[in-house]
């Protein structure tokens, strides 16, 4: 199984390495993005090359794949299902939620110099953070790539009613699975709430899995 990983804000691929190397001992074959505006020096990557690299490595892989997006990815795994209905066998979400038709993809946070840069961890207490020693958050604060405005503040366009046909996992990390029922029930998450099939799976960690948790998220993904 080809198994596409699409981390989210301030994260490349290198993100999923863990995860990707249990993955590959488990027999499948993972494929994590670095997207344009990530580490390439490019400040003037828009949302729409993010999508289009997406679907570019959608479009490379084999017949049975599953995307996988995390945080605010969770987006960009369902604009590929939305691009792509009829070539993904299953979208999974973890830690996060689609954004809305019309929606900006992920203006959470303040924009300089035409970038989004990471804002300390001040925003993270809690559950979010908590499994992570001080070590990780130096190291995760250091190396955060700032995301391009025309990212952030890109607009999500959704356009074929064949995604609701595409089943979705929500994996929930810094939240349960009550919770995410919740907000789904309570109308936050729109998108989620006509998905056809739909299944949740607790995981006991932070915000963060792949790098506190890679070994437990790679078992739940194979």
């Amino acid at each position: 199984m080809d198994v596409l990983l699409i981390a989210g804000l301030w994260l490349d691929g290198s993100a999923w390495d863990d995860v990707a190397s249990t993955l590959r001992s488990l027999g499948h074959r993972p494929v994590p993005l670095t997207l344009p505006g990530q580490g390439d020096g490019s400040a003037s990557a828009t949302l729409d090359d993010q999508v289009a690299a997406v679907l570019t490595a959608v479009d490379a892989t084999s017949d049975q794949l599953v995307v996988v997006g995390h945080s605010a990815a969770c987006s960009l795994a369902w604009l590929a299902a939305d691009a792509r209905p009829d070539k993904i066998s299953k979208v999974v979400l973890i830690g996060g939620f689609p954004t809305s038709d019309g929606k900006p993809y992920a203006d959470f946070f303040e924009l300089r110099d035409g970038v989004m840069p990471f804002p300390g961890w001040e925003p993270f207490e809690g559950p979010d953070s908590a499994d992570l020693d001080e070590e990780a958050r130096r190291t995760f604060a250091a190396t955060a790539i700032p995301v391009p405005e025309g990212v952030a503040t890109g607009v999500v366009r959704l356009t074929d009613e064949r995604r609701f046909d595409v089943p979705v996992v929500v994996i929930c990390p810094e939240f349960t699975p009550a919770q995410a029922q919740e907000w789904i029930s309570a109308g936050d998450v729109p998108e989620l709430a006509r998905v056809k099939h739909l299944d949740f799976v607790d995981l006991d960690s932070g915000h963060w899995p792949m790098l506190t948790k890679p070994a437990e998220l790679a078992g739940l993904l194979a």
